[in-house]
């Protein structure tokens, strides 16, 4: 087996070793896993290496790009200003974002962008890989959009629009960036590693992602012609791969909907908050009853952007994060909540469990959602309880 290092209370040693057989038999290059019970951290493990060639191991502060997992720390910063009254989840967007009303989406609401629901999973004009660093392009363009179906009757993943429609709210209201904010209000007081806006200081930490083979042309070319126009647009406007992330522009920029930039550590800290109903080590980040906003089920539905992809299966959104529900996304609480991140990386928060749960990796995987090794570990940690 490979050796993993790091910290493990001794009722969670399935949990080393199975990090410990997915490094050996090559199911993962590097990964860490970290897990949080009552506030403590009962696993803090690593193990692997950060490159493809296997030449530079990983350490317990390498950081990794972790897409979509970024999703519900930025969710949680528009819950903590609606916590202050400073933002009423309800509103219009115009409210705060006057732009925002053209083409009919003046009474659109702060939560159907938590949601998914706001039919802007994606810009109708062509995007270049170069557009997702300018701020202010990005925001300017979605407000000027027109939504692809009426906003609140479908649930479709806004799988890039995410960030900015979230996050320029979050600008407008608080005055800071995302980055800037999460930094003050999360990160920085939890003492963790979990970066939207990477500066170049600690580019060094960070493990290169490794892209799974693709499909050839020739299936790749079917598959399109099967995909409607908004499914097209949302995944491939720009089309992106894996190795997009390790480029240092895209590592520096604020794209909260996918690159942040954590440990495990960091993941679990962060997704801790939710765990613990708002409160940490006897500080209040968030109200209990927000945070049950936060997981506020916004109804099952057959998503339309990422159903192609899940057999057609029914999932549920809260407000910033995937409920577990029935088929125990997140473990056997259908209450539990979390995110999955572009190629395997998630995290879990578990409040009647007081558990939370991070996970981070390098070898991407080719699953949209319940990657198999996501599922391992959330198997292996209820296993442990």
């Amino acid at each position: 087996m490979s050796t993993v290092e790091g910290s493990c209370d001794p009722a969670f040693t399935g949990v080393r070793d199975l990090l410990a057989r997915t490094v050996a038999d090559g199911a993962e290059i590097g990964a860490a896993i970290a897990v949080r019970v009552g506030g403590r951290m009962v696993v803090d493990i690593w193990g692997g290496h950060t490159d493809q060639d296997r030449t530079a191991p990983w350490v317990a502060d390498t950081l990794v790009n972790v897409w979509s997992t970024t999703k519900t720390p930025v969710a949680m910063l528009a819950h903590l200003l609606a916590d202050r009254g400073e933002l009423d989840l309800d509103a219009p967007v115009a409210r705060y974002w006057p732009e925002f009303a053209a083409h009919g989406k003046h009474d659109l609401p702060v939560h159907y962008l938590l949601s998914h629901r706001a039919g802007l999973p994606a810009l109708r004009e062509p995007v270049q890989p170069d557009d997702l660093y300018d701020w202010k392009l990005m925001a300017e363009r979605l407000a000027g959009t027109e939504p692809w179906w009426e906003p609140g009757t479908a649930c479709g993943y806004h799988a890039l629009t995410y960030g900015w429609l979230v996050g320029e709210v979050i600008r407008r209201v608080s005055g800071s960036s995302v980055g800037e904010f999460l930094r003050a209000e999360f990160a920085g007081p939890l003492g963790v590693d979990f970066h939207i806006g990477l500066p170049d200081s600690e580019h060094h930490r960070v493990a290169t992602l490794v892209q799974p083979p693709s499909p050839d042309a020739e299936a790749r070319a079917a598959l399109y012609t099967q995909l409607p126009p908004v499914v097209l647009a949302t995944l491939g406007n720009p089309a992106l791969t894996g190795a997009a992330a390790n480029e240092p522009a895209w590592r520096r920029a604020e794209i909260p909907a996918a690159n942040g930039h954590a440990t495990a550590r960091g993941i679990a800290a962060l997704y801790g908050v939710l765990a613990g109903r708002g409160t940490v080590d006897g500080r209040e980040y968030l109200s209990a009853a927000q945070v049950e906003r936060v997981r506020e089920g916004q109804g099952p539905a057959v998503d339309v952007v990422l159903g192609f992809g899940i057999g057609g299966r029914e999932t549920e959104t809260g407000l910033g994060v995937l409920l577990s529900g029935a088929d125990g996304h997140y473990g056997p609480n259908e209450r539990a909540m979390g995110h999955d991140g572009f190629g395997g990386s998630f995290g879990l928060a578990d409040p009647e469990a007081d558990l939370s749960i991070g996970y981070a990796m390098n070898l991407m995987g080719a699953y949209i959602l319940d990657d198999p090794r996501k599922m391992a570990v959330i198997d292996a940690v209820y296993q442990a309880l």
